[in-house]
């Protein structure tokens, strides 16, 4: 610029800025957590601006993956904290969240699991095994690493932010 200043930040851009983020919840490994978790996320993500649908889609995942670790994850993830962080972020045309969440439970690695064929009837259903089909249908981005000891998962939703 001829004045030497540089030109302020778009209005859209300083508050989608101010909306990104991280927001982070240490729980313990039971269900009344599991109902602050999900009192957390819903919260969290209300105040980053997160749309409701992709907000939903995110404590859909979130509540089956603490059920899952709750259930399977063995004596030490019941013991340890688990942890969980909220990502949100903007692109030009696209907003973004993620939740990692992190448990010191048995090694697993969901991603592993392979895809379950729907059954055509009700007398083809059996109980159980359908988690991993929910967090699939329900995230845009899905990934696993162990780390110290740890589960970390990661699954999120994308959305226009037009």
């Amino acid at each position: 610029m001829p004045n030497g200043r540089q030109s302020p930040e778009r209005p859209a851009e300083v508050e989608r800025s101010a909306l990104s983020g991280l927001d982070e919840l240490t729980i313990s490994a039971n269900g009344a957590e599991v109902r602050r978790a999900s009192e957390w996320l819903d919260a969290s993500c209300r105040r980053r601006n997160v749309p409701q649908a992709s907000a939903e889609r995110l404590a859909l995942c979130l509540h089956e993956v603490l059920a899952n670790i709750i259930a399977h994850g063995g004596g030490t993830a019941l013991s340890a904290p688990v942890r969980l962080l909220l990502e949100v972020g903007f692109e030009p045309d696209t907003g973004k969240a993620s939740v990692t969440v992190s448990d010191a439970g048995i090694a697993f690695n969901p991603l592993l699991v392979p895809k379950k064929v729907l059954p055509k009837t009700l007398a083809e259903a059996s109980s159980g095994g359908l988690g991993m089909v929910l967090i699939r249908r329900c995230s845009d981005r899905l990934d696993y690493r162990r780390e110290d000891g740890r589960n970390l998962l990661t699954f999120g939703v994308r959305w226009n932010a037009r």
